[in-house]
């Protein structure tokens, strides 16, 4: 279908701005901050609390969003995207508060060092860090610890389904679920996508290498699983998984060949393209209506998987 109106007129005022690729780390940092400005007002949640985990390069800081709900909730362990250098929580403050009300969860976004100051595998090592500190303390903010899910989009969901892959072969913690939105998940996938949509839709294929070479430090990376998922000798036995992807993305196809490796090795697993949007959606509620599809589709399959 063609590109959503909304979407497109989120296209069109980009035009003539600078790509990723062309922009220092320092650039692309104020740009993603940017997003907040196409997002709806933030909503009331009954609490919010700003803690810290203790990770390899010592405490990072956490938001935990807390539903005016009896309790003990579910969790949802959120990573922002960025393109593993940029963002911070706040950036998706406003769909976490509505995630937390209408999923009826707790939700802890959780920061992670970014590249190129800290290349992989920093980002990996402190969103797990993080998982494991949510295991161990949400109790006390109200949270189940049997009922945890993660949930990240763009590099976020790359981070998300790692924490997942390590959390097996840990032997924990535990998860219920894994949802990721518009992942990016292979830096050396060659996909039509990358073609189709090289340029002219938020980010282009040029921005993804961009990204990937910031947070890489060598070549050799790309071959690793934590960096990588889609490399993982197994996927058997993770969490069931909800992949997201948009009709007008470059890592398209790389996020949709994921979701079918997992429901190859038997992961139970529900894809869903949502045609004519681009990537970036989910943090536009705003100025792109359709977003809400995105919402309602991540809160319908937590309430099934993280149910009691």
């Amino acid at each position: 279908m063609p590109v959503d109106a909304a979407a497109q007129a989120v296209i069109d005022a980009l035009k003539g701005t600078k790509a990723f690729a062309d922009m220092t780390p320092e650039e692309a940092r104020a740009a993603v901050a940017s997003f907040t400005g196409l997002q709806k007002p933030h909503r009331d949640v009954g609490k919010v609390v700003d803690a810290a985990y203790n990770g390899p390069a010592g405490e990072q800081p956490v938001r935990i969003y807390i539903p005016e709900v009896p309790g003990p909730l579910p969790v949802v362990v959120y990573f922002h995207g960025g393109g593993f250098i940029a963002g911070d929580p706040a950036v998706a403050e406003e769909p976490n508060r509505a995630l937390a009300n209408d999923a009826k969860t707790v939700v802890v976004a959780a920061s992670y060092r970014l590249a190129p100051e800290h290349p992989f595998p920093a980002a990996t090592d402190d969103t797990f860090a993080a998982l494991n500190w949510v295991a161990e303390n949400i109790a006390q903010y109200g949270g189940d610890p049997s009922r945890i899910a993660v949930m990240g989009d763009s590099a976020g969901g790359n981070l998300a389904a790692v924490a997942a892959l390590r959390a097996r072969d840990a032997g924990g913690p535990v998860l219920r679920a894994q949802v990721l939105v518009y992942p990016v998940i292979d830096p050396d996938a060659e996909t039509q996508s990358k073609i189709d949509f090289k340029e002219g839709y938020i980010v282009t294929a040029a921005d993804l290498d961009y990204f990937w070479n910031h947070y890489l430090p060598s070549p050799e990376d790309a071959e690793n699983p934590l960096a990588a998922p889609s490399r993982a000798s197994s996927l058997n036995g993770l969490p069931p998984a909800l992949v997201l992807s948009t009709e007008y993305e470059a890592a398209r196809d790389e996020a949709e060949s994921y979701a079918r490796q997992l429901a190859e090795a038997g992961v139970e697993t529900e894809a869903i393209r949502f045609d004519g949007l681009i990537h970036a959606t989910y943090w536009a509620s705003a100025a792109v209506p359709r977003s809400s599809e995105i919402h309602d589709a991540i809160v319908k399959f937590l309430q099934r998987q993280l149910a009691a």
